[in-house]
């Protein structure tokens, strides 16, 4: 069974033995809903449809309308952007943050802070954990959903965690992760930490995040 269909089978569960759902649970379950069919559903649905595509040499927008129980209906367009199509809100892109440049701070004696990584205990015992923390916390962001993550308006050096641009100075610190989207990844283990405790506890992911050390 997937996490979609237990979530259905949930909810008919608890209305089966006449427990009412609140507008809150009904809010998170919608959510949760949204955020599974993006994950499960929709990266599948591309490699089914992909290979019957490929013939296709213009640029094109397909609708898909789904009703349970009743025969799908699939429109074509040749407009190439879906919010045109659909009342879909359209990310306007970030402003370039000025930063201030600072001299050479290195010091000799200076020492370097051990190598750390992130770990993600997720509510289920199942664990998210990549090479490094910058890749975990960018596989952790695409698990909660960067547009949900963005609407938090979460910075890091006066720049959007979930940014619609790529920052003068610290490009090469933003990792695309849908088109369009980039999340940065300049910022210490500890603000990655902190940062996604932030984001599972307003959408009660039940995470728990911890740093461990690196050999």
């Amino acid at each position: 069974m997937t996490k979609l269909e237990t979530l259905y089978a949930s909810i008919k569960g608890l209305e089966k033995v006449g427990l009412t759902l609140t507008d809150e649970m009904l809010k998170k379950a919608d959510e949760l809903e949204e955020q599974l069919i993006k994950t499960e559903i929709l990266p599948t649905l591309s490699k089914d449809i992909e290979p019957r595509l490929s013939q296709i040499q213009r640029e094109l927008v397909l609708v898909v309308e789904y009703k349970p129980g009743e025969p799908i209906s699939v429109a074509l367009s040749r407009k190439p952007n879906i919010p045109e199509l659909l009342d879909a809100k359209r990310l306007e892109p970030d402003p370039q943050v000025e930063h201030k440049e600072f001299g050479p701070r290195a010091s000799k004696n200076e020492k370097k802070a051990p190598k750390t990584g992130l770990c993600v205990y997720r509510r289920d015992g199942s664990i998210l954990q990549e090479r490094d923390a910058a890749t975990t916390f960018v596989a952790a962001i695409v698990e909660a959903g960067p547009l949900r993550v963005r609407q938090l308006g979460l910075k890091h050096c006066r720049i959007n965690i979930v940014s619609t641009t790529k920052d003068k100075k610290y490009s090469d610190a933003q990792r695309e992760v849908e088109r369009g989207l980039y999340v940065l990844t300049h910022s210490s283990t500890k603000a990655k930490k902190n940062i996604l405790d932030q984001i599972s506890e307003t959408f009660q992911l039940g995470w728990k995040v911890e740093i461990v050390k690196k050999a």
